[in-house]
């Protein structure tokens, strides 16, 4: 499968300041995975929201969405699991 190009919000960079050190090499593995298999077997598609999918990492979630037609991945955050549906 050929890779998609991996593009990462600024709200993105923020957000993984406040994730501890010993989570973020995991979170940093799975967002770099996204570029060879944007649909892994843990994602799940979000209710509501059309091409919007997340990850499960530890208590922590990424939320990003797969742009088929141009083979592009977006992060648009990556949250503690309390707060990362509010406002999607």
């Amino acid at each position: 499968m050929a890779s998609f190009k991996l593009v990462l919000k600024p709200s993105v960079e923020k957000d993984l300041r406040s994730v501890p050190k010993s989570t973020l090499q995991r979170i940093m593995t799975r967002i770099e995975a996204l570029a060879e298999d944007p649909f892994p077997r843990q994602s799940a598609k979000l209710t509501g929201v059309e091409r919007l999918y997340r990850l499960r990492v530890g208590d922590y979630r990424i939320v990003y969405g797969v742009h088929s037609e141009e083979r592009t991945i977006i992060v648009h955050y990556v949250r503690h699991r309390r707060e990362a549906y509010r406002g999607v």
